[in-house]
């Protein structure tokens, strides 16, 4: 329900006809609330702002000088070179329509399972809701080589059916879907589940049918959370690395994979500047679009308690709905990390324990670690909770400062926050290095380095979760709190974080489940000693034998369990009286 804000004028509140007629310290009162309220926003912005301009921008912007400079000298004929390039152009062509149709095919299958998730109430509800979220913080390597298990050569469908798809655009399509399940699920469930149901049956006492109701009340008051769950499911597939790389093989290459390759194997930094360039002007792009067509339709919603909406399937069509769902669970989310259980147990001798055992010997894998491959677990989990930490603050104090729309700076402050979702995470991890070298920012042996780098990806997840729901609270009740004699600080606290309490708690488990899988940019940057879970898996991936093979399925396996068991913890959390966050 959109709720119009009453307006309060300076003439009103001072009993004239004009403000402009008042005395000068009545229009200085007058003035004083906005002035307060700018104030508190630009306090609010100081600690994101400072957090991306030292940890993002710096290096980024340190990385793509050293490519573009020789001597000094700035080399921009280099950019025209890269840009007319055909093979380039295929590239870029190839990156951004994959990531259109792998959008369009996630919220597709993915906006059911939302609703499911949201409204409905089934044993298992919780469990199933923490498994698919796991794709979400597996390696991308990892889950790459788990559906070429399934659609490559010698794989499930191949061995059923005589059916391959590693050589086909849909492998990679539903690769992504895999990955991306979670975040349609979570960020418009998580809206969803707190919709007031009787505004739609409202409607439908009105006349409208069950599906007019829901295009005409619930999907307008969808549409930020769908918006955002579409833009970040793009941005994921825009700079998708590890998928690609995998079952595309030498056919297909998105930006991601060519900025690697110029840079890891080719020592082409000018080139690989270029295309990161490239990906900031397609991102920015972006999101301008994103800020004119889709912030304007964000309005005040009535938001309720999420025990309050959902309830067991009734009829046959919930029943059915709720069938196909678990259908689509089952084969896209469940099979995939079946078979990659199934093959942490393959082993030189047949099936058996050795690879887990494996894990516990440092000198395991011929030198690959100078620890225990077991011991990144501990690594993993401390790195996270810092990086989740981290992420709350600085992304909540954004969504804080974001929940009034109006302004350049403020959506040029939004467009910022999600910056690092578009940025190559090569650029980013290869940007610390460079750039965090020297006092007071030489923090190449620090261990925090590596939860500001996971923190990076996590913040706009904060974002983009808690700031719908921020912007549904009726501005009336701070008001009224106001009225009240409540501080900004104070009524913050009792209005709002009540109301968006779950949406934090939502935040947080995503925070800390993309931190837990983070890669791109953790494997440049972590020291053989503390070696993440992730980087200890591509590192065994890297190593010929089948003992190598079958620890780093080990480890993703531990990785796969211990990502479940956090996030059915969340699941279990509860603020206020809640069932859910």
């Amino acid at each position: 329900m959109v709720l119009a804000r009453p307006e309060v004028t300076g003439a009103e509140t001072a009993g004239a006809p004009d403000v402009t007629g008042a005395p000068a310290g009545r229009q200085a009162a007058a003035r004083a609330p906005g002035a307060r309220r700018a104030a508190t926003r630009l306090g609010l912005m100081a600690v994101p702002l400072a957090f991306f301009g030292v940890f993002f921008a710096y290096p980024v912007a340190s990385i793509v000088t050293r490519g573009l400079t020789d001597g000094g000298r700035w080399q921009l004929a280099r950019v025209g070179e890269v840009l007319t390039d055909p093979g380039i152009r295929d590239v870029l062509w190839f990156t951004l329509w994959q990531a259109a149709a792998s959008t369009a095919l996630t919220l597709l299958l993915a906006l059911p399972g939302a609703y499911v998730f949201a409204r409905l109430d089934f044993p298992g509800k919780r469990l199933l809701r923490a498994v698919v979220t796991v794709p979400f913080v597996l390696p991308t390597v990892v889950a790459g080589s788990a559906f070429l298990a399934l659609v490559g050569r010698g794989g499930l469908l191949d061995e059923l059916w005589g059916v391959r798809l590693d050589t086909t655009i849909w492998a990679i399509l539903l690769a992504h879907v895999f990955f991306n399940y979670a975040v349609v699920v979570r960020t418009v469930g998580g809206l969803w589940a707190q919709l007031d149901p009787r505004q739609e049956e409202a409607a439908r006492v009105l006349g409208a049918s069950r599906l007019a109701a829901w295009r005409r009340v619930t999907l307008p008051a969808l549409g930020p959370a769908v918006a955002a769950a579409a833009l970040m499911v793009f941005l994921f597939t825009f700079t998708s690395f590890g998928v690609v790389q995998i079952l595309g093989g030498p056919r297909y290459a998105t930006l991601e994979v060519e900025i690697y390759q110029r840079t890891a194997q080719l020592l082409d930094l000018p080139t690989a500047a270029v295309l990161t360039l490239l990906q900031f002007v397609v991102v920015a792009a972006l999101l301008a679009v994103h800020a004119r067509t889709v912030r304007r339709r964000e309005a005040t919603l009535q938001l309720v308690d999420a025990s309050r909406t959902a309830r067991r399937p009734r009829g046959a069509g919930q029943w059915a709905l709720l069938a196909s769902v678990l259908a689509v669970v089952a084969l896209l989310v469940v099979l995939p990390l079946a078979v990659l259980v199934l093959r942490s147990f393959e082993g030189p001798d047949g099936y058996g324990l050795a690879s887990y055992r494996a894990l516990a010997s440092a000198g395991a894998g011929g030198g690959t670690f100078t620890v225990a491959a077991l011991d990144t677990i501990g690594n993993s989990l401390t790195y996270a909770l810092a990086a989740t930490a981290i992420a709350v603050v600085v992304g909540g104090l954004a969504a804080a400062a974001l929940t009034r729309r109006e302004g350049r700076l403020v959506r040029g402050f939004d467009a910022l926050l999600m910056l690092p979702l578009g940025t190559s995470a090569v650029t980013v991890g290869f940007g610390f290095l460079i750039a965090l070298d020297e006092p007071p920012l030489d923090l190449r042996t620090s261990w925090i380095l590596v939860p500001l780098a996971q923190a990076l990806v996590g913040v706009p997840f904060v974002v983009r979760t808690v700031l719908p729901v921020l912007r549904a609270v009726d501005a009336r009740l701070r008001e009224a709190a106001a009225v009240l004699g409540a501080s900004p600080l104070r009524a913050w606290r009792e209005v709002d974080l009540p109301l968006v309490g779950r949406a934090l708690g939502i935040a947080a488990g995503f925070a800390f489940a993309v931190s837990l899988g983070e890669f791109g940019a953790t494997v440049f940057i972590a020291r053989p000693d503390n070696p993440t879970l992730p980087v200890a898996v591509a590192r065994l991936l890297g190593r010929p034998g089948e003992l190598n093979y079958g620890q780093a399925m080990a480890l993703s396996t531990i990785l796969m369990l211990v990502c479940a068991a956090a996030l059915l913890v969340l699941e279990r959390v509860r603020t206020d009286r809640t069932g859910e966050f």
